[in-house]
């Protein structure tokens, strides 16, 4: 391991910068209501999204970089690596209702990307266990639950038939275009993206 590597401090500029930004309306809700009236709508999702987007760039380059130069805590259990492989389908599942409009899981789920997310962490660390590992999933995780349950305080389940949450407005057609998407997505990251990027095939193919 070389200690003056940038990977890790890039990792985690990139976590403080990206989950802090999304943390916003748990930790500091005032704070961000008084600067999207004085910047405005506009000029705030535009410099939102930029910073964003720099520490998700940062996390991508960092943990890709990082992961190499760190060594493993503790032994994983290698039977796990193909059980985190399929968990990972339902994880694209739930990931896909968030945009796909007049779903069931979104609409019994309200918060779906959150679970997605959650459940993304928690699969990775039952067998990435270095130091880059424990910083990125375990913060998302982190994250992730903190964010669901405030997002659960905040808003009741929507009533409104028209609202796309809603039980009522789901539709079989909806939920099959959502498995369906998720399904292709999963493939594209299992067999070729995930690959291609951590030099890490799920099914080893």
């Amino acid at each position: 391991m070389n200690p003056d590597a940038p990977a890790l401090p890039a990792l985690l500029l990139g976590l403080l910068l990206f989950l802090g930004l999304h943390s916003l309306r748990i930790f500091a809700p005032a704070w961000r209501d008084a600067q999207l009236a004085r910047l405005g709508e506009a000029r705030w999702k535009g410099l939102y999204s930029l910073a964003a987007l720099a520490g998700f760039l940062l996390i991508l380059w960092g943990y890709a970089q990082a992961r190499l130069l760190y060594a493993p805590l503790w032994p994983a259990p290698a039977g796990l690596r193909h059980a985190v492989a399929l968990l990972m389908l339902p994880a694209f599942w739930l990931m896909a209702a968030a945009y796909v409009p007049r779903n069931h899981l979104r609409a019994r789920l309200q918060h779906p990307m959150t679970l997605s997310v959650k459940l993304w962490a928690f699969a990775h660390l039952l067998v990435n266990n270095s130091l880059p590992d424990l910083l990125l999933f375990g913060g998302f995780l982190a994250w992730s639950v903190l964010l669901f349950r405030s997002a659960r305080r905040r808003a009741p389940s929507p009533s409104s038939p028209s609202s796309p949450s809603s039980p009522t407005s789901a539709t079989p057609a909806g939920t099959l275009l959502t498995l369906g998407v998720g399904t292709a997505g999963y493939g594209f990251f299992a067999f070729w993206l995930h690959g291609a990027w951590l030099g890490v095939r799920p099914f080893g193919v």
